[in-house]
């Protein structure tokens, strides 16, 4: 494949406008092979490695696989690991196809993964912008106050980032655990683990049940389904960014 410029391939991947791209190249935001990107810089699809904001920027392929994962608790959110733990590649190898994660569950998470071949899907779900809220079961430790449930709910920093607000819910006070649904419109690392830290709260277990309309439902714990059309029509449907700003 041939090299083409970077902001080029920010283009082909619908993930940034041209100018766009070029204004995250020169505020130094994008990393190629793990060095700050420049302008004027050509990359090979599928070959270089291309990161903006933190997120790796996936090559369009026209084969498009989509997959819905019960991540169990054990598990890396990754192809491969350096330090040889288990990986969730492993989980999606009788699939026969190679397939990437969209965005991350911790070790100790467990849950709704998607993967995909389709860079295209994996960067609008990726990206800053799209509008498609994760919800996640939460077992905390003890029996947590309304007020303090109310706190959790409230606008708070992490890591010196100003949080969207999240949604808290309770389902459940029993046997000295409380039960909570939480609803994030962002997916910032680790942010409920953060979120509950900063209030002195311990999470006993932190499970990932839905993707705006895709639920997790009864698939058993470290299996996989393909998504339905229909599915994968909502989730493009629902990831389309906002104008660039």
């Amino acid at each position: 494949m041939e090299e083409i410029r970077l902001q080029k391939y920010f283009t082909d991947t619908k993930t940034l406008s041209r100018r766009a791209a070029e204004k995250e190249i020169a505020e130094g935001r994008v990393y190629v092979n793990g060095q700050v990107a420049i302008l004027g810089d050509k990359i090979v699809p599928g070959v270089d490695t291309v990161v903006w904001n933190g997120v790796e920027i996936l090559p369009c392929h026209d084969e498009k696989i989509y997959i819905m994962l019960n991540k169990p608790m054990g598990y890396v959110t990754t192809l491969s690991d350096e330090q040889g733990r288990k990986t969730v590649r492993e989980l999606v190898a009788d699939l026969g196809e190679r397939v990437y994660p969209v965005g991350r569950l911790d070790m100790y998470s467990e849950g709704l993964l998607l993967l995909t071949s389709d860079g295209e899907l994996t960067n609008r779900l990726t990206h800053p912008r799209h509008e498609i809220p994760k919800i996640y079961r939460v077992k905390l430790v003890g029996e947590v106050s309304d007020a303090l449930l109310k706190k959790l709910a409230q606008p708070m920093e992490i890591d010196g980032y100003k949080l969207r607000p999240v949604e808290v819910s309770l389902l459940a006070r029993d046997e000295g655990f409380t039960t909570v649904k939480m609803t994030l419109y962002e997916g910032r690392n680790r942010q409920i683990r953060k979120m509950c830290e900063s209030l002195a709260l311990s999470v006993a277990r932190l499970t990932r049940v839905a993707i705006g309309d895709l639920k997790l439902g009864d698939l058993p714990r470290g299996k996989w389904r393909h998504l339905t059309d229909n599915e994968v029509n909502y989730l493009y449907e629902r990831s389309t960014p906002r104008a660039d700003r």
